[in-house]
């Protein structure tokens, strides 16, 4: 009889191992791309999250092939997407929703790359708050992009009119703001990382005065977005499997970036970004992140509302429709 029970709970005990192995979901392999994917990045926070996938693709480990392009100007950008030439790339979060507007459709965003990357600097030891910006001259680049509207969107929701309480003079490109920085003792200017490092390493007496991303989530529950990665919907169409490894492939790398601060700058450094040296110093204050899903799409709904409440042509005269946000849905 013990016997009979012995052989009765082996065969019940192996039938529950049997069972639990049979419902245990096999890992499937991540989809790849048999061709190159052609990848746009620009010289700034968007290619310092990049640089470890480039390196991979590179030495031939990342899963998918990749072509990478590193751009001086979104403007080059821009062209090559209309063109078809570039499947994603990583651009301005205002300039992804003027292109969707100005293709019908045919791309859609699919993750927030940056964060705040502007700062008020000063060359001297006057500005505190925003507050203490009345009645003083502003250098800045960005007319007519970002820059101008998050300095505007800022001022006024602190009470403060661009217009009468202080002068905004805009310069063409951020090397001129840093010029005047670096040669007039009381000169203030809006730069964006790594910009200010590159500032400051020329001028000590060069400080950060005020981070746009903090005093944007003073003002509202939103994050000040910067960069987001766009994908042209033809080439999503299909590769999106390929395109899923993509994200995953650059989400990796863009946490590299965040928690190897010695390799990422030296990555930086080698594909000519920025030198090592500043990267190494920029790298923390340039906001780089990977968000998507429900959080990308609430952000950045947020941020194109105040833009186009500003001046609709900042996000293409009109704002997206639900299909600009690719939710990544498994």
């Amino acid at each position: 009889m013990k016997k009979s029970i012995s052989l009765m709970l082996t065969v019940l005990l192996s039938v529950a191992m049997l069972s639990g192995c049979a419902q245990k979901p096999e890992e499937t392999a991540p989809e790849v791309s048999e061709t190159p994917i052609n990848v746009a990045v620009m010289k700034g926070p968007t290619g310092m999250g990049m640089v470890s996938l480039m390196n991979q693709s590179e030495e031939s480990t990342s899963l998918n092939p990749y072509n990478f392009k590193i751009s001086g100007t979104a403007d080059e950008i821009v062209a090559n997407i209309v063109k078809g030439e570039l499947d994603i790339a990583a651009v301005p979060a205002n300039l992804a929703s003027v292109l969707y507007n100005k293709t019908e459709g045919k791309i859609s965003v699919a993750a927030i790359n940056t964060l705040g990357v502007l700062y008020i600097v000063e060359n001297g030891d006057t500005i505190h708050s925003l507050e203490d910006l009345r009645g003083k001259t502003i250098y800045s680049t960005g007319k007519g992009t970002t820059p101008e509207y998050a300095l505007k969107y800022l001022l006024t929701s602190n009470a403060i009119d661009p217009q009468k309480d202080l002068t905004i003079e805009y310069k063409a490109e951020s090397a001129e703001v840093a010029a005047v920085l670096a040669s007039s003792e009381g000169a203030i200017g809006v730069l964006p990382e790594p910009f200010v490092t590159v500032a400051k390493s020329k001028n000590e007496n060069l400080r950060d005065a005020i981070s746009f991303g903090d005093e944007w989530k003073k003002i509202n529950a939103q994050e000040l977005v910067t960069g987001v990665i766009i994908v042209r919907n033809e080439f999503l169409k299909d590769n999106e499997g390929a395109f899923k490894t993509f994200l995953n492939e650059y989400k990796s790398s863009t946490e590299f970036t965040a928690t190897d601060l010695e390799k990422a700058a030296e990555l930086v450094g080698k594909y000519e970004i920025v030198p090592a040296p500043i990267a190494k110093l920029a790298i923390p204050k340039s906001n780089i992140v990977f968000i998507d899903g429900e959080s990308m799409k609430s952000n950045l709904g947020a941020y194109l509302q105040i833009l186009f409440d500003q001046d609709p042509k900042s996000v293409g005269g009109k704002l997206p429709g639900e299909d600009f946000y690719y939710m990544n849905q498994e």
